[in-house]
């Protein structure tokens, strides 16, 4: 896989069962990893006080049993970042924190915004002044805004996504109810479940079941969820009855344990891996995968074509976010440091490598590299999407066209440079196919450049 970051993982709690709630969010948050190991942050709702612990680096490098225990409250909220937008810096931590005339608002955000330079400009030009780079921060003024002229938060949300354009799952904490909302075309996960009376809301169903949680309902595109004193209630003003999900959460982002909008990813992906097989049969003794987002498409298509699945590759890992990068002539091998063959498993063998996408190719072409030096007769290499051929605007880290290799060079041309003996990409025709889908209910405009709306994301906010 080439250079190419996980998205944010949202976690939210409104307790109604007098849970110490700081820890499920640090659980939940645990489970949400895969998704940023930037930074994280927890704020926590204690009759109408928020407290926020947040700084750089893992779940369990942030917060200790002391941090934990200094929090306590009723609702709380938590998030891991990988930046998409906004710089990586500590004031670009989550969740933000503001205080207004009405009181605190807390805010949770995985996505991006595609009109975020348009408005951020016009509320500057009404005298906002904005602490971070993120959008997420438009977001959080917008709300706070609207709530001085509306009755409700919930209402001020409502309101707010009028404006706003692009991809979120949001989680928003006012002083007395905890609000879940999903832009209205589903491109990013956010589901519901209870502990008890208590209910809970994250980006994935793994972090519902990290912390003991009974599945409830996916929130759907477009709706609203408050959760205060008097029970849940749903808006769904902005419900289109149509969904555009990310598909690459099943290809890549989403945990394997997770379920989808009902979807299974463990399945997607080893239904990828059958694909593949029928789509780019080889001669070959074994398949791997590279660990860990190409193993399940791995042994789809080793069930698939009946060769035998092997562990080809040693995954260190324990190397982290503080992993210290090597000297920059020493880089070019740095891929070892995380990742090493299994000699004895490759030696002598015709090798299909199995990986979830490439975008530059350099960390791929390491990787044939080092399957070769360790004995591998032959590389035939198997991925479980579509080229890259466009930029994402709604949250994933999908780079623009000059940095994706299948926009600069044909497939035997990558096949050439990544130095293997057959290159195959899962055929986008069949994306429909990881999930049983027939009526295309998914975004896949980082293959196709086919975007679900006229946004381009030329109105994004910068680096």
């Amino acid at each position: 896989m080439g250079t190419r970051h996980e998205e944010c993982g949202v976690f939210g709690i409104y307790d109604r069962n007098e849970l110490k709630i700081a820890p499920l969010v640090y659980y939940g948050l645990f489970a949400l990893q895969h998704r940023g190991q930037e930074s994280c942050g927890i704020a926590i709702n204690n009759d109408g006080w928020i407290r926020c612990h947040k700084n750089m680096g893992l779940v369990n490098e942030v917060f200790t049993h002391q941090t934990l225990d200094a929090l306590e409250g009723t609702i709380a909220i938590g998030h891991v970042r990988y930046s998409t937008t906004g710089a990586s810096v500590l004031s670009n931590t989550q969740p933000l924190v503001t205080q207004y005339v009405k009181g605190t608002l807390s805010l949770a955000h995985n996505g991006n915004l595609t009109n975020a330079i348009t408005l951020r400009k016009e509320l500057e030009a009404q005298g906002a002044f904005f602490q971070t780079t993120v959008d997420s921060e438009i977001i959080a003024y917008l709300v706070a805004k609207e709530r001085t002229q509306t009755p409700s938060v919930e209402e001020a949300v409502e309101k707010t996504m009028e404006k706003i354009q692009g991809g979120y799952a949001l989680l928003v904490m006012s002083p007395k109810k905890l609000i879940a909302a999903r832009d209205p075309y589903g491109f990013k996960p956010l589901c519901m479940g209870k502990i008890g009376d208590s209910v809970v809301f994250a980006s994935e169903t793994c972090a519902l079941d990290a912390v003991g949680a009974k599945f409830e309902r996916d929130v759907e595109p477009g709706e609203i969820v408050v959760c205060d004193e008097n029970g849940i209630r749903s808006i769904k003003t902005h419900c289109r009855g149509i969904c555009k999900m990310c598909i690459f959460e099943y290809i890549y982002f989403a945990r394997p344990d997770s379920f989808i909008d009902g979807k299974s990813v463990y399945e997607a992906r080893l239904q990828a891996g059958r694909l593949l097989a029928s789509q780019h049969p080889v001669e070959a003794d074994v398949v791997i995968g590279v660990p860990e987002s190409g193993l399940d498409a791995a042994n789809g298509y080793a069930e698939a074509s009946g060769i035998p699945c092997v562990r080809g590759f040693m995954k260190n890992t324990y190397v982290g976010r503080t992993f210290i990068k090597p000297a920059q002539d020493q880089r070019a091998e740095a891929v070892r440091i995380k990742l090493n063959p299994v000699s004895p498993a490759v030696k002598g063998k015709r090798v299909v490598l199995i990986d979830d996408s490439i975008v530059r190719g350099t960390t791929m072409a390491k990787i044939v590299r080092m399957l070769r030096e360790a004995g591998a007769t032959e590389v035939h290499v198997r991925i479980s999407s579509p080229p890259f051929i466009s930029p994402c605007y709604y949250g994933t880290d999908v780079p623009s066209c000059d940095m994706l290799i299948a926009c600069q060079h044909t497939i035997p041309e990558i096949c050439e440079i990544l130095g293997a003996d057959s290159l195959g990409y899962l055929e986008v025709d069949s994306l429909g196919d990881l999930i049983g889908d027939t009526t295309h209910s998914f975004c896949d405009a980082c293959f196709t450049g086919n975007y679900p709306n006229e946004e381009t994301g030329i109105d994004m906010m910068e680096e």
